[in-house]
């Protein structure tokens, strides 16, 4: 028996130094990517296969560990995706997003899965496994292209949505596939499906509630521990739908999307760190994935991923966007371009991982044509999208930016919110705010009155049954506390009149 030699000091520095010199190749990468339009995927699986085999001589066939990391890389990657995404964007279009990523997704499957049988000669159990693994689309992908014209909200909306959501009933799909065994009946696959989601939507907006509540109300001693949090709380979210027979994908999904608007504290950091997560995530996964293919083995599936990839392309998506899009008021154009802009990333390539750790016969011929079906077509409608988008005058010239408005828990500023509500008979009644004469250190802030609240001038006179809201340093709280309760009780003229505040 062969003794494995334990990992050394030696070793982890030489996977130190080829870690970080994958990554800074990675991120010059991007540069090179925003210039020639292509979405940086392709970058990185060349990346991966300029290591493998058939380059420098890695040799990589781990399956399995590259099926743990491209699900732990998706969850940051969905988890990312859900903090980015605005509300007031997806709001309006969610049924048409829910609707692409489940009528879609059975449509799209029904009709790629038919011609990977009927055309490519795939049995139908591969048949089925392809047009699952196939039919989710990659946001990641569409918006890399896309940076330079900007999309209409509601376009931009539906297809966040859609790729945020459609990963979760894919993944049901390839995994019933691929399960020894007979397929169970497609009534049995539906109610799976139903139920999977159901419970991934409850716990994602459990955990996404609770969190974003928990972080808004609970001032932690450093900005950089709110960042940490967030993404804990998106990972915890697919973890606990998954270990309770859901969708661990759509929680992490809905639980991001709830606490990217929620408004939480140091937001901009917050938001940074996802994003440098997400690289990470995508660096990893794709130059993992390019390790694992084997360029010289391609030559047999090229024609079956051609096939197979534009039947996906000219028939099932555009058909799938037609059938969902019915029952909405999509316009002719907005459904020409999500019918063109479902581009193939991350996710399938992954998903092509399942039938192979489940030993599915012929499971290495299904990775073969979904590589070569993702790179083939990304190359040929990554660099067109931002055209056709033009030529549809569906680009926003004037789009503006999102201002990054920081905001901090009063403990790190070292100051106290008091809440001051004017009851009847108060003497407060009919003093000017700067009349109360308050410390320097601490000032009236926002007046409430009949349910409408202001930031009140220093001659705004309050009247009962108003609510205060004043901000206090800690060094003059417990003087501006007694001024407050001292005019309360003798007017404006307390102080003055020897009237206390105790």
């Amino acid at each position: 028996m062969r003794k494995v030699r334990p990992l050394t000091v030696h070793h982890l520095n030489e996977l130190l130094l080829i870690c970080s010199l994958v990554l800074l190749v990675a991120v010059v990468a991007v540069r090179v990517s925003s210039r020639s339009g292509l979405p940086t995927l392709l970058i990185y699986l060349g990346i991966g296969v300029a290591i493998g085999t058939d380059g420098i001589g890695v040799t990589f066939n781990d399956v399995e560990l590259t099926q743990v990391i491209g699900y732990a890389a998706l969850v940051v990657i969905l988890a990312e995706g859900g903090l980015s995404a605005k509300w007031r964007e997806i709001k309006p279009v969610l049924p048409t997003a829910a609707a692409l990523s489940t009528v879609g997704v059975a449509v799209s499957v029904g009709v790629t899965a038919a011609a990977a049988h009927y055309v490519v000669g795939l049995d139908w159990r591969q048949a089925l496994i392809i047009g699952a693994v196939v039919s989710s689309t990659d946001a990641a992908a569409v918006f890399s292209v896309l940076r330079k014209v900007p999309l209409p909200k509601r376009l931009r909306g539906a297809l966040e949505a859609e790729s945020g959501f459609n990963d979760a009933p894919v993944v049901i799909l390839v995994v019933a596939f691929s399960a020894r065994g007979p397929i169970d009946p497609w009534y049995s696959l539906i109610g799976e499906i139903a139920l999977e989601l159901a419970i991934g939507a409850v716990i994602g907006l459990a955990i996404g509630w609770l969190g974003a509540y928990g972080l808004r109300h609970v001032a932690l001693p450093a900005s950089g521990l709110y960042p940490i949090a967030v993404m804990a709380i998106a990972v915890a979210a697919y973890a606990a739908g998954a270990l309770a027979h859901g969708s661990g994908f759509l929680a992490v999904y809905v639980a991001s999307l709830l606490m990217g608007n929620a408004r939480l504290p140091h937001w901009p950091a917050t938001r940074a760190f996802a994003e440098g997560l997400g690289w990470i995530a995508q660096i990893g996964m794709f130059v993992l994935l390019g390790l694992l293919v084997t360029p010289h083995e391609l030559a047999d599936d090229i024609w079956p991923a051609l096939v197979v990839g534009l039947v996906l392309t000219v028939v099932a998506r555009p058909l799938s966007v037609l059938i969902s899009a019915a029952p909405f008021r999509v316009p002719w154009r907005e459904k020409a371009l999500l019918s063109w802009a479902g581009l193939r990333g991350a996710v399938p390539i992954v998903l092509a991982t399942i039938p192979m750790v489940g030993e599915v016969p012929g499971s290495r011929r299904i990775f073969n044509i979904v590589f070569v079906l993702v790179i083939v077509y990304t190359l040929v409608q990554g660099p067109t999208l931002p055209w056709l988008a033009t030529r549809l005058r569906l680009g926003e010239q004037d789009a503006t930016a999102d201002l990054g408005i920081e905001s901090a828990p009063l403990e790190r500023l070292r100051g106290h919110l008091l809440s001051v509500s004017i009851p009847r008979g108060s003497k407060m009644h009919g003093v000017e705010v700067g009349e109360l004469r308050l410390p320097p250190g601490a000032a009236v802030t926002l007046v409430v009155r009949e349910g409408t609240s202001f930031v009140p001038l220093p001659s705004t006179v309050l009247r009962r049954g108003d609510e205060l809201l004043v901000v206090a340093t800690d060094p003059v709280r417990d003087a501006a506390e007694q001024r407050l309760r001292a005019v309360g009780r003798g007017g404006k003229l307390a102080g003055w009149l020897g009237t206390g505040g105790v």
